[in-house]
C-alpha cells in the first residue's frame, strides 16, 4: 500500500514545491516507487519535475472531475525517475465545478485507490491556501509533512496548520495526522533561526524531522532548468540534505 504525503503550510514562500519534487526524487534515488502530485494551479512542481505543463493532455483536473483516472493522467518522468499526475491552469475552474458535486471533498481519495499498489509514496504538493484542492488532498493523506522556516512569523502559520488539521481528522479523515515538521532554508549563523528551531523541538519533540535543509542556493536555480535539485546538482549540500531526508521518510514511514 501506498503512503500518501501532503505538503502542506497555509504560509506562502515556505518551500513547499522545492520539498515536495526533492523528496520525490530523493526517495526514487533510494529505491522507492513515487507519484507526485501537484495540486497547485500554477503547476510549478509540474514543471519543476521535467513535465511541461503546457504540453499535458490530461491533469489531476480531470482526474479531480473523473473525466480521466490516475492510470490515464499520470506521465513518467524519465529525467527524475518518479511519476507526475500534473497540473496547470485549467486546475482554477476545479475550485468552482467541485462545490456541487457528490463527494468532493474525496474525490481524489476515490481515485488514487486504483493504483495504490503501484507506488510506495505519494506525495502531494498543495496550494498555500485551504481551498477544495487542499482539502483534497487532505482527506486522502496518511499524514502531512510541513515544510517551515525557523523565523516568528512561520510560527504564526503553523498555528493555522495544525488547527486545520485537527478538523479534517475530526470530521473527514481520522487517518490525518502531521508526520513531522522540515526546518527548511536554514542558516545556523542565524541566531534567531537557532532559537525557533529549539522552540519546535521543545514543543514538538519527535514530530521535527532530524534532518535540516540549509540554504542552499542550488535548489533555488534548480526548478529554473525544470528539474530538482537532487537531480539538478547530486552533489550540492541541499541535494545531498533531501537525500538524508528520503532515507529518514522510508525510516520513519516503518513504524506507521
Amino acid at each position: 500500500m501506498a503512503k500518501i504525503f501532503c505538503v502542506a503550510n497555509q504560509k506562502g514562500g515556505v518551500g513547499k514545491t522545492t520539498t515536495t519534487v526533492n523528496l520525490a526524487a530523493g526517495l526514487a534515488k533510494v529505491g522507492q516507487r513515487v507519484l507526485m502530485i501537484d495540486l497547485d494551479p500554477q503547476g510549478n512542481a509540474t514543471m519543476g519535475s521535467g513535465v511541461d505543463k503546457r504540453k499535458l493532455e490530461l491533469t489531476v483536473y480531470d482526474v479531480l472531475l473523473e473525466s480521466a483516472s490516475v492510470a490515464e493522467a499520470r506521465v513518467h518522468s524519465e529525467k527524475c525517475g518518479y511519476d507526475v499526475l500534473g497540473a496547470n491552469r485549467e486546475l482554477t475552474g476545479a475550485e468552482i465545478e467541485l462545490v456541487p458535486l457528490e463527494r468532493r471533498e474525496k474525490r481524489l481519495k476515490q481515485a488514487l485507490l486504483e493504483v495504490d499498489k503501484d507506488y510506495d509514496f505519494v506525495l502531494i504538493d498543495c496550494p498555500p491556501s485551504l481551498s477544495m484542492l487542499t482539502l483534497n488532498g487532505l482527506c486522502c493523506a496518511n499524514g502531512v509533512i510541513v515544510p517551515m522556516q525557523c523565523e516568528y512569523f512561520a510560527l504564526e502559520g503553523l498555528t493555522d496548520l495544525v488547527n486545520t488539521i485537527k478538523q479534517v481528522h475530526a470530521n473527514l479523515n481520522k487517518d490525518l495526522q502531521i508526520i513531522g515538521l522540515l526546518r527548511v532554508m536554514f542558516d545556523p549563523r542565524i541566531t534567531l533561526q537557532q532559537q525557533v528551531s529549539e522552540q519546535l523541538k521543545d514543543h514538538f519533540g519527535s514530530k521535527v524531522f532530524n534532518t535540516m535543509i540549509p540554504r542552499n542556493v542550488r535548489l533555488a536555480e534548480a526548478p529554473s532548468y525544470g528539474l530538482p535539485g537532487v537531480i539538478f546538482d547530486p552533489s550540492s549540500k541541499g541535494a545531498q540534505a533531501f537525500i538524508v531526508f528520503a532515507h529518514e521518510m522510508v525510516e520513519r514511514i516503518k513504524g506507521m
